[in-house]
């Protein structure tokens, strides 16, 4: 049986459309199945986060201390 390194070397040596065809086979097959309520239970997030904000009860913050904690998060330590 080959082992990964002898079929990513053989895998390597195909033409560019046969090794995009693989390499999107190999994605594929790391998916999660999808998720069908997915959208709905967003767009029901979203209506209900919505609301929140509208009757003043949602918590909110201001964009630049929003921005600042993210780039924080985002720039290497």
């Amino acid at each position: 049986m080959r082992d990964a390194h002898q079929v990513l070397e053989e895998s390597l040596a195909l033409p560019a459309a046969d090794r995009a065809r693989l390499a999107k086979e190999l994605l594929a097959s790391l998916d999660e199945p999808a998720d069908e309520d997915a959208a709905e239970r967003w767009v029901s997030e979203i209506e209900a986060r919505s609301a929140e904000v509208d009757c003043g009860t949602g918590a909110l913050e201001p964009w630049e201390d929003l921005r600042r904690r993210l780039l924080a998060r985002l720039t290497p330590r």
